[in-house]
């Protein structure tokens, strides 16, 4: 009997022991594999047609077209496009053999699908204006589709980076709600694994991917939705990369292991008043006074440490620049002669009152954004100083309606229509703060369907001259995006002008590497 006992005591222990052991070779496969954690802000939702500027999209998805790191339109699912000049008319032919996240074919189907639920306007999409000179669209055969534009749009190729999303998961869904958006199938270099809500995005390499499969493995989005704790993170080893304010920024600079990509963007910041709001409907001529009172410069070297610079409009990052408009230079003394031109008088309590009101607003700014408040609350101390009573408010959520003021942040590197004729033409989807201005709307219109460079020069001068004149928004900042990297990643093109909250540094990602 002790003999039979100890047998299957050593039978039991070699299972046991043949058990752990391959335990342990699944655990060794997995660390073999790379692996990239990277800072991100929280989603509640996964969804580019209705969505702007969400980073995880580059991972997740692609457009037509792509854009390479210099900003130029690039072959993506179309390989090839023609245009016909006298009917208005892309044919884009596309990729074969490309498939969805879940093995599905590709089709020119999801192509129509995509755009025309865009266009629809039940679905709310801030990317509507991008294809409302589209007419019609056609699929010719599986891999081929056809648009037919109403008018030229230059902008177009540019426009067809929107990702493409499969119609097979979406027709006859909510194009808000609909749960694929918490669970996104695309075609991109990645594919989701795992969302724990709160906590962690988790993505897993595309093998099948059309460019070729991604050499890191695994990419997880760890939501840290604060700039000191990010760096806390990448400090403690939690996080392989983030983008940090510049002062988190700046405690990495010769630190060993660690690199800093210090990169230019088209990301703008400044108050956006609200047209809704009567108290503008009121005083909307005092706006130009109040963006003399802004010392940019002060703002740039003491709240970005340098890292970016002053701003007077939106296409300064752009060739179409006008930089002959009226930049409202530091003139707190002009601040005070408009306003009292204006009827204004100061009060016993240092700040200007007309008609029996005080002259000020609450600029409100979005949680969790360090820089954002940082600029928002040194803006307001200027003001205060020229005699504008104005203060600083982070709401639990953002009354887009109500507010007086916004803490704003746009910019795009891309073509010049994008990010202006959204955000500033009258009624548009993304001008949220229902700024209207007919010769701004003219001049954009023009420019969109211009495509000789001079004269489309010519209508983004006169717009931005329109618009110094009758400002929607105080501009006060570019803003740099400072990446912090740990030294074994590489890939990352360091020279690509980034467009708002620092997007596209992600273009390139299925060519980035991990040294072990």
């Amino acid at each position: 009997m002790r003999k039979i006992f100890f047998m299957l005591s050593a039978f039991v222990m070699l299972l046991l022991f043949a058990g752990c052991g391959g335990n342990a070779s699944q655990e060794q496969g997995k660390e073999a594999g790379s692996k990239l954690v990277y800072a991100s802000h929280d989603y509640t939702r996964i969804n580019p047609a209705i969505d702007e500027h969400g980073e995880i999209n580059l991972l997740l998805f692609n457009g037509l077209t792509m854009h390479d790191g210099k900003g130029q339109v690039v072959p993506g699912l179309a390989e090839k496009w023609s245009y016909d000049e006298g009917t208005n008319t892309y044919i884009f032919n596309l990729r074969e053999n490309v498939k969805w996240h879940d093995g599905k074919p590709f089709t020119a189907k999801d192509v129509k699908f995509t755009i025309e639920a865009i266009m629809d306007e039940e679905n709310e999409s801030e990317n509507a204006p991008n294809f409302e000179d589209v007419k019609e669209i056609k699929v010719v055969d599986d891999h081929t589709v056809a648009f037919v534009l109403k008018e030229p749009d230059v902008a177009f190729l540019d426009y067809m980076t929107m990702p493409v999303l499969p119609e097979h998961l979406l027709a006859g869904k909510n194009m808000q709600e609909d749960e694929f958006f918490r669970h996104p199938i695309g075609t991109g270099p990645y594919k989701l694994e795992k969302w724990e809500a709160g906590q962690a995005i988790i993505m897993v390499k595309n093998e099948d991917y059309f460019l070729g499969a991604p050499k890191i493995d695994q990419v997880v989005f760890k939501i840290v939705d604060d700039d000191n704790a990010e760096a806390l993170q990448l400090e403690s080893g939690e996080l392989d990369m983030a983008l940090l304010d510049p002062k988190n920024a700046k405690n990495f600079e010769g630190k060993a292991g660690f690199s800093c990509y210090d990169m230019l963007t088209a990301d703008y910041r400044g108050i956006m008043f609200n047209f809704q709001n009567p108290y503008w409907q009121k005083n909307k001529d005092l706006i130009p006074a109040m963006c003399y009172a802004i010392n940019r410069k002060a703002i740039v070297d003491m709240v970005l440490l340098g890292q970016g610079m002053a701003a007077y409009g939106p296409l300064q990052r752009n060739a179409y620049n006008n930089e002959n408009v009226e930049h409202y230079d530091y003139n707190p003394q002009k601040t005070r002669e408009m306003l009292e031109a204006a009827g204004c008088s100061l009060g016993a309590n240092g700040f200007y009152q007309r008609d029996g009101q005080e002259i000020g607003f609450v600029i409100s700014v979005k949680s969790g954004e360090q820089d954002r408040l940082d600029i928002a609350q040194a803006a307001a101390q200027q003001l205060r100083e020229a005699g504008v009573n104005c203060s600083v408010e982070v709401p639990a959520k953002i009354d887009w309606d109500g507010q007086e003021a916004f803490l704003i942040g746009w910019g795009s590197p891309f073509d010049a229509d994008d990010h202006t004729y959204k955000i500033f033409g009258t009624k548009k989807a993304a001008n949220y703060s229902a700024y209207s201005n007919a010769r701004v709307d003219e001049f954009l219109k023009k420019a969109r369907q211009t495509k000789d460079g001079n004269e489309r020069g010519k209508y983004y001068s006169l717009f931005q001259e329109e618009l110094a004149k009758d400002p929607a928004y105080a501009f006060i900042c570019y803003i740099d995006a400072n990446y912090i990297a740990k030294d074994s990643i590489h890939g990352i093109a360091k020279d690509t002008v980034l467009g708002h909250h620092g997007v596209g540094i992600f273009w390139n990602i299925h060519e980035w590497t991990i040294a072990k």
